[in-house]
């Protein structure tokens, strides 16, 4: 009897040691499967976008549309590339995917308030936009962060920027350079002057409020700071250094 219930421990256990094996060969692989194929394919969607689309059919906004349009690296003006480093993440070119001080500063201001405020890096953005949803969870940040590393493993930093521009929000439903550049100021994205890049460039930290075309006291004094960066930074010559 004992004999038999050891034969059935045993087998409970290697089942069990199979089943935690195969779910974190998926955590792992799975994400592995997600990101490699960027090398070489676009995303024909991203988990915001999709997100966003669900929450218009559910409040039933009728007028709601999804405008995104893929433009690669040389269709897109090197300002934009610019001003999105000088707003979002100016040493972009020389991390690994994580700005460590900015992210000892945000957990400085987590110890003292409880709350957790943004450190992220353009990977980081580029990883949560694709494959996650918002929030400031840290089980969601420990996510992010792998999605990240291999982001940065197996794309160049070049890539990870051209997917940046091309998915990032700058207005409700507007994604990507091109959606912007023509829904707000009629023209291509490979012809945006420095302005109207950083004027994209600032509505990011809040899309569905701020307006590019149309831009607030705090939008334009925030897209002069931009362009202020864009030039201590050194202007496009600095993009050589991706």
């Amino acid at each position: 009897m004992k004999n038999q219930k050891f034969k059935q421990l045993i087998k409970a256990t290697k089942k069990f040691r199979h089943r935690l094996f195969c779910a974190l060969f998926v955590s792992i692989a799975g994400p592995v499967l997600l990101v490699v194929p960027l090398r070489w394919m676009n995303p024909p969607l991203t988990s915001f976008m999709l997100i966003r689309q669900i929450e218009a059919w559910q409040s039933r906004e009728d007028r709601f549309e999804l405008h995104y349009e893929w433009r690669y690296w040389n269709q897109i003006s090197p300002e934009l590339f610019l001003a999105v480093i000088a707003a979002e993440d100016q040493k972009y070119p020389y991390h690994f995917g994580f700005d460590i001080d900015s992210i000892q500063k945000a957990m400085l201001v987590w110890q003292k308030t409880g709350r957790l405020r943004g450190a992220s890096t353009i990977s980081q953005q580029v990883a949560k936009n694709l494959y996650l949803w918002n929030g400031r969870s840290f089980a969601r940040k420990a996510i992010e962060a792998y999605f990240t590393m291999l982001l940065e493993i197996f794309l160049e930093k070049k890539r990870i920027l051209e997917i940046y521009a091309n998915i990032a929000e700058f207005g409700n439903g507007v994604y990507g350079a091109e959606s912007a550049s023509t829904r707000y100021f009629g023209k291509p994205a490979r012809r945006l002057d420095a302005v109207q890049a950083s004027r994209l460039a600032a509505v990011l930290p809040n899309p569905k409020r701020f307006r590019a075309n149309r831009p607030s006291d705090y939008v334009e004094r925030r897209s002069q700071w931009i362009r202020r960066q864009m030039s201590r930074l050194g202007g496009i010559i600095y993009l050589q250094e991706i």
